[in-house]
């Protein structure tokens, strides 16, 4: 049996084809046997086939004598979280995140929550849930209900990021798109509410349906983004910030309702903690890299870049001992948060940013006018592959270098873009980025499109 729903770095299919309940059992008995796991987190998503594969997921671990730590209901980091805390062999989340609604996977992690990719296990697990030769353990496991403890000690950890007494009464717009963060986002507020936390919450779409009567979470997509920027201009709110569907990502606007895209973000925090600890390292992915590049520079910090995803950027936290990583797509990755990426930690700190130093708008407006950039532009092609070499011929003669770390990173030497396949999707995506001229940007989108298309 060929599995292809095993991805680079996770799990992700459609389901029927490539993921169901019996594939979802032999990855589940074929992580405890890989791992030789005693203790296992699981927790799902809210799409509505998540609780029927967990439960599969479940027994297949059960099988092979483990010990099902189950998180309910929970985000992706909930599980990063709890499988170091706790000290568990390895966790899993049943997720598909911002897929279509057909589709569904899982993102895992081996103990110390380091993460499990073609080099640290995963083409072990695709090769044993393949070979479907399982025999039950002489000893069976059993499943646990830990969401109640394991979310108090989420929770804590998340808080003690922000400094509360630097908090001043904020109004914040915080959109759930009817994905997993809501319940968890409450127990949150509940407890910076305990702390003496000034802030005030309008929430929007907040209690998880699989049906995502909204569409997908997926602010990414600027077709997404209205919602969120509307309720921030009609309640005055100072910002605002909306989810994906497992929350591992968060995505800000300004008090004006104006998307801030994710490199700006990633220059904002990256730059916060270089203040609190000089001389560290960030971690940051190819695409949009100029704004963040110069930001640490200045800030007398380390920038490392490294392969798009998450499997590669917490391995490259880990090898760096960096403090901070970001993704222009709104992954953001903390060392005191298991080296792994949260998308409830960058809204506190925003908070204290917003807090200390003025509107969320200020703080990037001059990022934004010396390092413009497209945002991300995705294309469907029939055949990638050939669109892209279309485009190295024709921009390889005149560029300064070619980078191929991840994709195609071409610098122009005024401006730059970065050309990738999804790990995910079928898609080649797009980013493009200048040195201060904005028209440099809309050119170099129109060239390489008109490359791309042929």
């Amino acid at each position: 049996m060929d599995l292809t729903c095993f991805k680079a770095y996770d799990i992700r299919g459609r389901l029927g084809i490539d993921l169901d309940e019996n594939i979802a059992y032999q990855i589940g008995a074929a992580f405890a046997v890989a791992l030789d796991a005693k203790t296992v987190f699981l927790g799902r998503d809210v799409r509505a086939s998540s609780e029927t594969l967990a439960k599969s997921v479940a027994q297949g671990l059960i099988d092979q004598g483990c010990e099902v730590l189950d998180l309910g209901l929970s985000g992706t980091e909930e599980m990063y979280f709890a499988t170091t805390h706790f000290g568990a062999d390895g966790g899993i989340c049943v997720t598909a995140s911002h897929n279509p609604m057909d589709y569904n996977g899982m993102k895992m992690v081996r103990a110390g929550s380091a993460p499990l990719d073609a080099g640290t296990g995963l083409v072990r697990i695709k090769e044993l849930a393949e070979e479907n030769a399982f025999e039950k353990s002489a000893t069976l496991g059993k499943i646990h209900d830990t969401a109640e403890e394991a979310r108090a000690a989420y929770v804590e950890r998340i808080c003690q990021f922000v400094d509360i007494s630097a908090l001043k009464p904020l109004k914040i717009v915080v959109n759930g798109g009817h994905g997993t963060a809501g319940p968890t986002f409450d127990a949150i507020a509940e407890r910076l509410a305990d702390l003496g936390a000034p802030l005030v919450f309008e929430c929007l779409f907040h209690e998880p349906d699989g049906s995502f009567p909204q569409g997908i979470p997926n602010p990414l997509l600027p077709e997404n983004r209205p919602a969120t920027a509307e309720a921030v201009r009609d309640t005055g709110a100072d910002f605002g910030l909306a989810w994906d569907g497992d929350f591992d990502r968060c995505f800000f606007f300004d008090r004006t309702g104006a998307f801030i895209d994710g490199e700006y973000v990633v220059g904002l925090l990256a730059e916060a903690f270089l203040a609190k600890d000089p001389g560290a390292t960030i971690i940051h992915d190819p695409r949009i890299i100029w704004n963040t590049q110069d930001l640490v520079a200045k800030a007398g910090g380390r920038a490392v870049q490294t392969r798009t995803g998450h499997a590669f950027i917490k391995q490259a936290m880990r090898d760096e001992n960096a403090v901070y990583g970001g993704e222009m797509s709104a992954h953001h990755y903390f060392r005191d948060f298991v080296n792994c990426d949260s998308g409830m930690i960058p809204w506190l700190l925003v908070a204290e940013l917003v807090s200390r130093y003025g509107p969320l708008a200020d703080l990037v407006a001059d990022r934004k006018a010396a390092f413009p950039s497209s945002g991300e532009i995705n294309f469907t092609l029939e055949d990638p592959q050939a669109a892209i070499a279309r485009v190295r011929a024709a921009f390889e003669p005149e560029a300064i270098s070619i980078d191929e770390m991840d994709g195609l990173g071409f610098d122009m030497s005024e401006w730059r873009f970065n050309l990738r396949s999804s790990n995910t999707e079928p898609v080649v995506r797009l980013n493009v980025e200048a040195r201060g001229d904005a028209e440099l940007v809309v050119k170099g989108v129109d060239r390489v499109k008109r490359a791309l298309l042929g």
